[in-house]
């Protein structure tokens, strides 16, 4: 399964009036990362940076002056997505984005079941959160210290790695590594650390005091007690 890890910087926060000014991709087959990557910063046609936005990613109207129009980079985009769901963090925000870029160039909108939003898996996942970039990135042990500003290829780095904690993909890699961008091998056995007994046992964390009221516990439960099932006593 393929999937591109994206996300976008604009000028403001009005789909049909702002301007797509950054995008960030990274290719996904299989949970994994190819190492295929698309980074392009984008001329808005005239659209003003909001000064709220240049706060949040400090990309200047001077920057832009410069770079392609949407228009001109459309095919290059559409081709690195071809084929694959599109991954989010907040995908309504950058899909609705996409879509109205999309829709000036007469390309057809993203299905919304080709869209994958992070946020909403967070939230089934995490459901007390917070579940922010940032928060996930903290949550999972990501070290994000050198994201002081938004940039949409960052952002889409620190997603992947998130986006593949919530999967587990970690955990499913372990005794795995990647051979080329295609296909995964198995560690040999000199690669895999073995994991045994410890040279000396932890000492016991319950008391004397402790099992005695244990014991005293189950005797009064009786027959009932689940215990004595588990334990053979029963």
């Amino acid at each position: 399964m393929r999937e591109i890890i994206f996300d976008t910087e604009t000028t403001g926060l009005e789909d049909q009036a702002d301007r797509i000014i950054e995008i960030g991709c990274i290719e996904l087959e299989n949970q994994f990362p190819t190492g295929r990557t698309l980074h392009l910063f984008i001329n808005p046609d005239g659209r003003k940076v909001h000064p709220d936005a240049l706060a949040v990613h400090g990309i200047t109207d001077a920057f832009l002056a410069d770079k392609p129009l949407f228009a001109d980079v459309a095919d290059e985009i559409l081709s690195f997505f071809e084929g694959a769901r599109y991954v989010a963090h907040n995908a309504s925000f950058d899909i609705g984005f996409i879509n109205a870029e999309y829709q000036r160039v007469g390309i057809p909108a993203v299905a919304p079941d080709m869209v994958i939003d992070t946020l909403s898996l967070a939230r089934r996942r995490h459901p007390m959160g917070p579940n922010s970039l940032d928060a996930l990135c903290r949550r999972y042990g990501i070290d994000n210290s050198h994201r002081t500003k938004h940039g949409a290829l960052l952002d889409a780095e620190l997603l992947t790695d998130v986006y593949i904690e919530m999967l587990g993909g970690r955990q499913a890699a372990l005794g795995l590594s990647a051979k080329d961008t295609n296909t995964v091998e198995r560690k040999t056995d000199e690669e895999v650390v073995a994991i045994g007994q410890r040279p000396r046992p932890l000492a016991p964390r319950l008391t004397d005091t402790d099992l005695q009221a244990h014991s005293a516990l189950v005797e009064r439960i009786g027959e009932s007690a689940l215990w004595r099932r588990v334990s053979g006593d029963a």
